[in-house]
């Protein structure tokens, strides 16, 4: 959401939708069918950028919220990651680049607001109250809600891939033990899975829009929607009438800066290219590597427990996660 994440976006942050290709491109031919032969390097590449770095997002933006609020940190971030793609398109490509049809616009801006306002915003209100691994490990069944989108959608899903997705919600139930003891707040965790679903519902739309055709452009309208959109959230929660920037500490503003560069700059934008570049179910199996890189970044870096529920619960989604993938791919 971007975990992502996310774009990403968590970076927030999916499988397959119906119709392929998401944040970037209108029309292609659907990725349900068999993945081509021979990925390239660059598929490769863009892939572990997308394990790595949004799996360490869910560090930064637990560091981040310890002295920022959360939606204006979120504003923040996408409105510069935004601007900054837009200027480095217009210096590489051109100014003509960044020309979209009014339908193209209004498809980046919905989805940007679904992924990013949504989907991220929403884990970084958890993580307010929520270990940063537990919060990856919810987060991870993104590509269980798309499923069952779309299977609401009328797209008919195998038996093991509904197994699959049955045997994530069970994880789910154990994951959410923590907030049934007291041990984290109830409410961060629907947080977490209300930004799940609403992830995978712009990762599902973004296969059925009209969408620029460059998956660069349309990362820059997504996050410039989704900054304003989470400026917005921050105005009605009177975040700004709080924020005292000398009181934010040095390390929540490498970690905001970090997002800016690496979690939506680089991995939100290699998310983007990915959902037009290669087959969704390959891209999908970020969300059963993110959690692991965050589970084990939390734990090294901050001193988050490791507890039975998150490590029972936590395995039993991934599981249900990879079943999904390979059954889907």
């Amino acid at each position: 959401m971007t975990s992502a994440s996310p774009q990403p976006a968590a970076d927030p942050s999916c499988p397959d939708p119906s119709r392929s290709v998401p944040a970037s491109t209108p029309v292609t031919a659907p990725k349900d069918a068999a993945p081509p032969r021979g990925l390239s390097g660059a598929v490769w590449g863009a892939l572990g950028i997308v394990y790595v770095v949004w799996g360490s997002t869910y560090l930064a933006i637990r560091v981040v919220v310890e002295t920022m609020p959360p939606f204006l940190s979120g504003a923040m971030r996408f409105v510069a990651a935004g601007l900054v793609l837009a200027v480095l398109i217009a210096v590489r490509q051109g100014p003509a680049a960044l020309r979209v049809s009014s339908r193209e616009l209004g498809s980046a801006v919905l989805v940007g607001l679904l992924l990013l306002v949504g989907g991220n915003g929403m884990v970084v209100l958890a993580e307010q109250s929520v270990p940063s691994g537990l919060a990856a490990l919810m987060v991870a069944s993104v590509p269980l809600w798309v499923v069952v989108l779309r299977r609401v959608l009328g797209h008919r899903t195998p038996a093991a891939t509904l197994g699959g997705v049955l045997v994530g919600l069970l994880g789910l139930v154990v994951l959410s033990a923590p907030g049934l003891t007291g041990e984290v707040r109830p409410l961060g965790l629907v947080a977490l899975l209300v930004g799940s679903l609403l992830w995978a519902c712009g990762s599902v739309l973004a296969g059925r829009l009209p969408m620029p055709a460059n998956p660069l452009t349309a990362s820059v309208y997504e996050m410039l929607a989704g900054g304003v959109g989470a400026l917005v959230l921050a105005l009605v929660r009177h975040e700004p009438q709080g924020f005292d920037p000398a009181a934010v500490s040095g390390a929540s503003w490498a970690g905001l800066a970090y997002l800016v560069v690496f979690g939506s700059l680089i991995a939100f934008s290699a998310y983007a290219w990915l959902l037009q570049r290669a087959p969704l179910p390959l891209v999908a199996t970020y969300a059963y590597v993110n959690p692991v890189v965050a589970v084990l970044l939390g734990w090294m870096v901050l001193s988050e427990a490791l507890t039975w529920p998150i490590a029972v619960g936590g395995g039993v989604v991934v599981a249900g996660v990879c079943l999904v993938v390979r059954t889907e791919r």
